[in-house]
């Protein structure tokens, strides 16, 4: 990795979910990256916060955890959510439509950073390039309302990228293509300067 000031995960670090270790592993792991500040979002694997969120944070020592919660780091604000669409039975799930609101009105304004594990539809949101949309239609609403400065996320690994639109720049930081297998070096760090 880079050095950098801020490093932005934006969830899947455990496989299953369940397993105490693979926090610990991740904590670690989050501690010998080469950044002043770590800042975490679940993601539907990491099933654990949303099943025993006290202990699981507990576990969190190298980075500060966001769930529909903000934090401002070095002068920038930011604010993250693990929620995404409902799909199988995954953690942080919610169904589609006006429920999503919950987490999105939560968004604040003059937000630098918006952190979510899922995507906005229709930007960087397909498994294949000719594939459905699978991002959150309430959650494009938000980010074009709220305008952040930059809207990072993952979970549809497919989609990794950056695309800018008007005054926010869309990073799809997933690692992992859709068989689960890393994506080439170029694919696998973004790096972002405001």
């Amino acid at each position: 990795m880079p050095e950098g000031d801020i490093l932005v995960h934006a969830g899947d670090f455990m496989n299953a979910g369940y397993d105490l270790r693979e926090v610990i592993s991740f904590n670690r792991w989050l501690g010998e990256q080469p950044f002043a500040h770590r800042i975490v979002c679940g993601g539907n694997h990491d099933r654990l916060f949303e099943n025993a969120p006290g202990h699981a944070r507990s576990l969190l020592s190298n980075g500060i955890y966001l769930e529909d919660s903000g934090a401002t780091i070095a002068g920038l604000s930011f604010w993250g959510s693990p929620f995404t669409p409902e799909f199988l039975h995954w953690a942080f799930m919610y169904p589609r439509g006006e429920k999503a609101n919950l987490h999105w009105d939560q968004i604040p304004d003059s937000l630098d950073v918006l952190v979510t594990h899922g995507p906005p539809y229709g930007i960087l949101d397909q498994t294949t390039s000719d594939g459905p949309h699978l991002g959150c239609e309430e959650l494009l609403n938000a980010v074009r309302r709220k305008r952040p400065r930059i809207h990072v996320f993952g979970h549809i690994h497919g989609g990794a990228g950056i695309h800018s639109e008007e005054n926010t720049i869309f990073v799809n930081a997933a690692y992992l293509n859709e068989s689960y297998k890393p994506l080439a070096p170029a694919g696998q760090i973004r790096v972002i300067d405001l």
